[in-house]
């Protein structure tokens, strides 16, 4: 394969993007699909902004491209990125500039009810961020529903398994064939 595929899994806060991305490397891996995995939350997570990028989107798109080098150095050519806003069309530029050349991009974004999420933030922000983290999951379904970019494949999430979640993200990027091997 000569050219870059990344495969984008946005969603709100609590859906199980983190959760389902590395399911979804399991599947790649068991298929013998050559990838790369990246959580973009930890792209940009410094204290306090780098002066003049407020929304750390500056020095997020430099550690991807950093990052990407990196792999593609390697040799490899696809990516799994998981992150919140990854599926809106503003994001699209940070891709192509990172990986320096036409990458096919394909968005998954999971969903999952308010109820749903409440539940699974509970268990996972044991610490002060509940509150915060709830209030900022809900802004985020609403916006990430309103604005995913055209083409967007939507996953529900509410009571199935993570296996389940994973092959329906992964068929979405035709990786991987029906009978279960890698394409090249």
């Amino acid at each position: 394969m000569d050219h870059t595929e990344v495969l984008l899994i946005g969603g709100r806060a609590g859906v199980g993007k983190t959760t389902v991305g590395w399911e979804v490397s399991v599947l790649l891996r068991a298929a013998e699909v050559a990838h790369a995995v990246v959580d973009g939350d930890f792209m940009g997570q410094v204290h306090p902004a780098p002066e003049g990028d407020r929304d750390r989107a500056r020095i997020t798109e430099e550690n991807l491209t950093a990052v990407w080098a990196n792999f593609a150095r390697h040799g490899y050519r696809r990516l799994v990125y998981t992150n919140t806003r990854s599926v809106l069309p503003e994001a699209t530029g940070m891709f192509e500039r990172a990986m320096a050349d036409e990458a096919r991009i394909v968005r998954v974004l999971l969903t999952a009810s308010d109820a749903t999420v409440r539940e699974r933030l509970g268990r996972r922000e044991i610490g002060s961020e509940l509150d915060r983290e709830l209030a900022g999951s809900v802004r985020s379904a609403r916006l990430l529903d309103r604005r995913a970019a055209a083409g967007t494949v939507r996953v529900a999430t509410d009571g199935r398994d993570v296996g389940d979640i994973a092959r329906d993200t992964v068929a979405a990027t035709g990786w991987i064939g029906r009978d279960g091997a890698g394409r090249r």
